[in-house]
């Protein structure tokens, strides 16, 4: 069977989300070629040529470039699809962004539904394009990936029609970068690169409405002076929308006690988890939540919101936040900087056993899983 993939969202330079998911399984496919060679081949659609970064090609796994920027998936995946001379038997969008139109049976990511129901958090075009696309790809799609079994629930109570074609395949993480037995001096040099001269409550996502930034903010103001030798890093890239988080920093006076890293490295992220205290994600909705299995991994606390497939994600081991109450986030931090040191290594050890459950391989397994499945149907 020839696999064709949509590369796109993997080859970025700064990867956050959909991009980082997309990486991680093309980079687990390639690593498992040894256990697919013999039945299938892989071809990854690009709009411009692999990065350094991207799995090197061989004689199963590569590359066709289709030259383009704007609605590239429109002006130049899909007449590849309709009519090139050899086309894949099966395309694989990690996006919710699949050709419209193809003769070519597509299977496609939804990582979750939570616009339709925060539309303010989104630019009113952006919701739009996305709303309406990636209904158009759960309808032409012979087979849908959610990342979650509450994403799937969304699916099928959005779109009932899709009931029987959705599969469940989780994220991973990599235990070669997340771990214990990251060296101490690479945590120094992290906080001497980011000027974070305290222990720290860390932030590590986009900056973007959906992840309650603010909300975050404010819980700080609430307890930061009972933790003096605590700084709030907020590590992650500007997204949409984001000028008031920094507004809110300025107006509540706690320019001296936030920190913004902007933009965090592949390389840059695991020392940076695990030189904090506690990882905290306060969204008010998460497709996945990748980055509290590599909390977890790095022996750090997690306090997360208890909303969408977060209490899914993260188990019985994290503690669980209400994002629409400040009180309840500030709660939420406290209760890990206050532990003892015997609840701090409980937790540490909770959060240990529960991303056990998960790995990259898996996913990649999984997914390729799904679309001989829907190939030999």
């Amino acid at each position: 069977m020839l696999i064709g993939i949509d590369g796109n969202e993997a080859n970025m330079d700064e990867r956050v989300g959909v991009n980082q998911y997309s990486w991680e399984l093309l980079n687990a496919l390639a690593k498992l070629e040894g256990k697919w060679k013999s039945k299938h081949k892989i071809i990854v659609y690009l709009k411009e040529n692999p990065k350094d970064f991207m799995p090197k090609s061989t004689k199963y796994f590569f590359y066709k470039i289709l030259p383009g920027k704007n609605v590239w998936i429109i002006t130049k995946l899909t007449p590849e699809l309709l009519f090139a001379r050899a086309k894949p038997d099966i395309f694989f969008s990690p996006n919710h962004y699949t050709p419209p139109i193809s003769t070519v049976p597509i299977v496609v990511t939804i990582h979750d539904l939570g616009y339709l129901v925060f539309s303010e958090h989104f630019r009113k075009s952006d919701f739009w394009q996305l709303k309406f696309w990636s209904a158009w790809s759960i309808f032409i799609s012979k087979h849908i990936i959610s990342v979650s079994i509450r994403t799937k629930e969304d699916i099928v109570r959005h779109y009932p029609f899709a009931s029987k074609k959705v599969t469940v395949v989780h994220h991973g993480f990599d235990a070669s970068r997340f771990n214990q037995s990251i060296r101490e001096e690479d945590v120094r040099r992290i906080k001497e690169k980011y000027s974070i001269v305290k222990d720290y409550v860390l932030y590590l996502g986009t900056l973007k409405p959906s992840k309650n930034i603010e909300g975050l903010i404010d819980a700080w103001k609430l307890i930061y002076s009972k933790f003096p030798n605590y700084k709030l890093v907020i590590a992650g890239k500007k997204g949409w929308m984001f000028e008031s988080i920094f507004e809110k920093v300025k107006k509540l006076g706690l320019t001296e006690n936030v920190i913004f890293t902007d933009f965090v490295s592949e390389e840059d992220k695991p020392p940076l988890i695990r030189g904090a205290k506690v990882f905290i994600l306060p969204s008010f909705w998460e497709g996945f939540g990748m980055d509290i299995l590599n909390a977890y991994a790095c022996g750090v606390p997690v306090v997360a919101s208890k909303i969408g497939p977060i209490p899914e994600v993260a188990g019985n081991s994290a503690i669980y936040i209400n994002p629409s109450k400040i009180e309840s986030i500030a709660s939420g931090i406290k209760k890990v900087l206050s532990a003892s040191e015997k609840q701090y290594n409980k937790l540490v050890k909770l959060g240990k056993e529960s991303v056990k459950r998960f790995s990259w391989q898996n996913t990649a397994q999984e997914t390729l899983k799904v679309l001989e499945v829907v190939h030999n149907k």
